[in-house]
């Protein structure tokens, strides 16, 4: 089960945070701290598997972004990357080259997407398709619930 996924920047700052597991907030800033201390130490040619307490931490960087996550020990690391490299994907197909300023001005869409593939912990949608028909749809009720407030706000309804 995934405990926690995580993406920071290469300066070590937290552009999107995701605990499967309930913990103080102290507790998760350690966390956060001492992963990102010891994956931003690592060369580039070193394995992307990581030992931490009661977890094995799973990274992979993609331009400037790591993309980090903490799962079970006896969790498959292989399908771990693999569920890292999906989400990239959706992202990619959403922003269309995603980057990190996209993360950071549409985090709520990063978090949503991520929603709609995880759930508790655990891949709840594989398909791409289905994620990305998921999010265009919330894009789309957004999009209407907008368009009403303003037409509120004008009088015109």
């Amino acid at each position: 089960m995934i405990q926690f996924v995580l993406l920071f920047s290469r300066q070590g700052k937290s552009r999107l945070q995701k605990w499967y597991q309930a913990s103080s907030s102290k507790e998760k800033k350690s966390t956060f701290r001492a992963i990102v201390s010891m994956v931003l130490g690592r060369r580039s040619k070193m394995c992307h598997f990581l030992e931490y307490k009661d977890c094995k931490v799973i990274y992979k960087r993609y331009a400037s972004l790591y993309f980090c996550v903490g799962v079970d020990q006896s969790d498959n690391e292989l399908i771990t990357l693999e569920t890292i490299h999906r989400y990239v994907e959706l992202l990619d197909k959403y922003f269309g080259s995603v980057c990190e300023l996209d993360v950071i001005f549409n985090f709520e869409k990063a978090y949503y997407i991520l929603d709609e593939l995880l759930l508790g912990g655990e891949v709840l949608e594989s398909s791409k398709k289905s994620v990305l028909k998921a999010v265009a749809a919330q894009d789309m009720l957004q999009e209407e619930l907008e368009a009403r407030s303003t037409l509120e706000e004008l009088g015109l309804m």
